[in-house]
């Protein structure tokens, strides 16, 4: 890996460690954003499935990625984040929470496939695992050092205290992007139509099979996902700083799951260590169902869950990139917006599993993870004729 390419690849890791920390900030303290924003959880997962479903324009706005330039697209994703952050930091009730989700996370979901159509076009398939799992170290770092900051600074002066310094980051962010980043022309030249690049994805029943492989197990995540704060204070009596703890550990296992797949997904195989990802995180929700009523086997199993999870998704991203290089940076927005899709969906699915056990147990979203991995699993059994096409 070349100098100016890794000096590259630290920005984009210090700039989704930003992006990531206001992603992530809501679900552990999710208890004391309802209290300032006056809102029950009904309320809130309601915003955080509209926040998902921005995703949905992601690929009508990456699509400059493929048309206008790979720096493009990071700087418009870059833009629209920060207004997102400042204006819940200038006006913070409800409805400028619930845009300012909107925005940043519109502007996250830009800014995703546009970096990983750069490092496609910069490294050879072959080599491509290891750079976007380092890239992939923003989510767990946003764990254990954005997410914990966040919760002191709640604890000490509101819950509206971190959209300020998330907004200024994002702005610093911006600007050193615009100077780092070489002016690159647009890559696709024979495709430069939005819906010429739209046609093409969905031609292609392998681009589609990735998608709905993404929607699976993205929403087996996120219906663990969205109720396990909830869930953690009103059985362990859970409060601020010890929640703000437990997202420091799943950010270690999130951590040590990219750092995994840096190490031997390009070895491995991306469909096998896809696989491997899958049959872990099913193995990980059911021990969440077995064990989740002692608070050492619920911190435990936790950590596993998204340790596997991060290993699945992030062993998905240079299989993804592969399926479509003609209209890669598109291929890679409608499967960042699938994935958030699958987020709105599984925000939406979490709370109603949960009222099941009437909010005493996460056995029913525990089950409901682990059918969703095994839809993820079938689609996955028709691709793996990109590893073999690839070698």
């Amino acid at each position: 890996m070349n100098r100016p390419l890794f000096l590259q690849i630290l920005a984009f890791i210090a700039t989704r460690l930003v992006f990531n920390t206001m992603h992530r900030m809501v679900y552990p303290f999710l208890p004391f954003f309802m209290r300032g924003l006056g809102v029950d959880l009904t309320q809130i997962s309601t915003a955080l499935s509209i926040r998902s479903a921005s995703g949905a324009l992601s690929p009508f706005l990456a699509v400059v990625a493929d048309s206008r330039g790979r720096k493009t697209g990071m700087l418009l994703g870059t833009t629209l984040f920060v207004v997102g952050v400042t204006l819940v930091a200038i006006y913070p009730v409800f409805w400028t929470f619930l845009v300012a989700l909107f925005l940043s996370t519109g502007g996250y979901l830009v800014f995703i496939p546009s970096m990983q159509a750069y490092l496609g076009d910069r490294v050879p398939y072959e080599k491509r695992g290891l750079p976007l799992a380092l890239t992939e170290l923003s989510w767990s770092l946003s764990f254990i050092l954005g997410v914990p900051l966040a919760g002191l600074m709640i604890s000490r002066w509101g819950w509206t205290s971190p959209f300020p310094w998330l907004a200024g980051l994002g702005l610093l962010a911006l600007v050193g992007l615009a100077r780092l980043l070489p002016a690159d022309p647009p890559v696709s030249r024979l495709n430069p139509n939005l819906w010429v690049n739209f046609r093409t994805v969905l031609a292609s029943p392998l681009a589609l099979i990735g998608l709905a492989m993404g929607v699976s197990f993205t929403i087996a995540n996120e219906v663990v996902n969205l109720v396990f704060g909830i869930w953690m204070e009103g059985t362990f009596g859970f409060e601020l700083v010890a929640l703000g703890l437990v997202a420091i550990g799943i950010g270690l296992a999130e951590f040590g799951g990219e750092a995994l797949v840096g190490g031997v997904v390009d070895r491995l195989g991306k469909v096998r260590a896809v696989t491997f990802g899958l049959l872990a995180n099913c193995a990980a929700a059911l021990a969440l169902a077995a064990l989740g009523s002692s608070l050492a086997g619920a911190v435990a199993c936790l950590i596993l869950f998204y340790l596997t999870f991060e290993f699945t998704i992030v062993s998905s991203l240079p299989l993804m990139s592969e399926i479509l290089p003609e209209a890669r940076a598109t291929l890679l927005a409608a499967n960042i917006a699938l994935i958030s899709l699958g987020r709105a969906a599984g925000a939406w699915l979490a709370p109603r599993f949960f009222e099941i056990g009437s909010s005493q147990t996460i056995l029913f979203n525990a089950l409901a993870a682990v059918g969703f991995n095994l839809l993820a699993l079938l689609a996955l059994s028709f691709l793996r004729r990109i590893d073999i096409r690839s070698t």
